[in-house]
């Protein structure tokens, strides 16, 4: 799950084009009504494989916070199934796995019906170095479209 707020818009999958030296999580950048948005494969980012295209896959437009900057950045998911209301007295925060599971890019764990939804916190599903080589994509990008 990711906060509605830092949620630009939802989109189909559109012509995704592949950048040379970019990080394997990385399946290139789209053109948004003119502006140049880096595509993270989601499910590979963690660990799950690379993610397969069907008709209910989409890319979701989101608001990531760097070091005072906002960069757009696009989530390549399997799909979107709902939005849903969550209160804070269901949310808890997220458990120990242990040493070495890296957990901080989890905002809390949703108590949803009988059903748990990992909340993400999109600022940290990328390092800082990984977005700032986003952001770095995207700079590169847009210049070549311009020259």
């Amino acid at each position: 799950g990711i906060e509605i707020l830092r949620v630009r818009e939802i989109i189909g999958v559109m012509d995704v084009t592949y950048v040379p030296g970019t990080p394997d999580f990385v399946r290139g950048v789209i053109n948004l009504r003119g502006k140049i948005i880096p595509v993270i494969d989601l499910k590979y980012k963690f660990g799950l494989g690379e993610a397969e295209i069907t008709e209910k896959s989409c890319i979701i437009v989101v608001d990531v916070n760097s070091n005072g900057r906002v960069i757009q950045t696009g989530l390549l998911v399997d799909s979107v199934s709902e939005v849903l209301d969550v209160g804070d007295e269901d949310i808890e925060e997220t458990p120990s796995f242990g040493d070495g599971v890296r957990v901080d890019f989890i905002l809390g764990m949703a108590k949803v019906g009988d059903r748990v939804k990992i909340l993400l916190d999109v600022d940290k599903v990328l390092s800082t170095a990984e977005i700032l080589q986003v952001a770095s994509l995207r700079n590169e990008v847009e210049q070549d479209c311009v020259a």
